[in-house]
């Protein structure tokens, strides 16, 4: 089986030829090692070959992590965020993805002017109109943009979203596309970079890159299989 370091060097080396194939350079790419459900040895073993950030659904299990690991690294919240665990939350993720809804920016601005900080957001776009997935549509964030912007406690670096599960990568491709262009759009209409292109996992992420991502969410192809919670 191959080791973590092994996947890992593969995963960076398909991200550098996407990140070529879109006219870019692999430092442009931020990749986000997913590593809920894998135990701090293994992600170690990622740090061990350079990697500093890292992705956690669940407070609890990433606090526990974050308390026996490197202090400098950057741990990203990419699970669904709940209005309980906001607290929390503002006190150890320097990205928020995921924010589907105003109220739930609402919220986390309110906490965050609690506790003095600015925590960094990414908005959630149901860009594949699945019922089942969080997110707002593109008509309904367009609509609440200008109310989201005027939040003063949060930055918004710009927007993500989950494709559909589908063994073949260039079944997202359009949706990719779609993502990015009216991330270009929103960006125009309300004057603000949205710098951030949250699309793409361990299935996707190369064809994500080609269409325009700059950041991707990597676990099964770094860690292997996820032990039960």
């Amino acid at each position: 089986m191959p080791s973590v370091a092994q996947r890992l060097t593969v995963v960076r080396e398909k991200l550098a030829q996407a990140a070529w194939r879109s006219g870019r350079e692999p430092e442009e790419i931020t990749l986000v090692a997913v590593s809920k459900m894998h135990p701090a040895s293994q992600i170690q073993e990622a740090i061990n070959m350079g990697q500093q950030v890292f992705g956690e659904s669940y407070l609890q299990e990433a606090v526990k992590k974050a308390s026996v690991l490197p202090s400098h690294l950057r741990w990203h919240l990419i699970g669904h965020l709940q209005t309980n665990k906001i607290r929390g939350a503002l006190g150890l993720f320097s990205l928020i993805h995921g924010v589907h809804s105003l109220a739930l920016a609402r919220n986390v601005d309110k906490i965050a002017g609690e506790k003095n900080v600015l925590p960094r957001l990414l908005l959630e776009v149901n860009i594949s109109g699945e019922t089942s997935k969080f997110g707002f549509t593109p008509g309904a964030l367009e609509a609440r943009m200008e109310e989201l912007l005027s939040l003063q406690r949060v930055r918004i670096d710009g927007l993500m979203t989950v494709a559909p599960y589908t063994p073949d990568p260039e079944s997202s491709r359009r949706l990719f596309s779609q993502l990015r262009e009216y991330r270009d759009h929103l960006a125009r209409k309300v004057g603000t970079p949205l710098g951030v292109l949250s699309m793409g996992m361990s299935g996707d992420y190369q064809v994500a890159i080609e269409e325009g991502a700059t950041l991707v969410r990597v676990g099964g192809s770094i860690f292997g299989g996820r032990r039960a919670r």
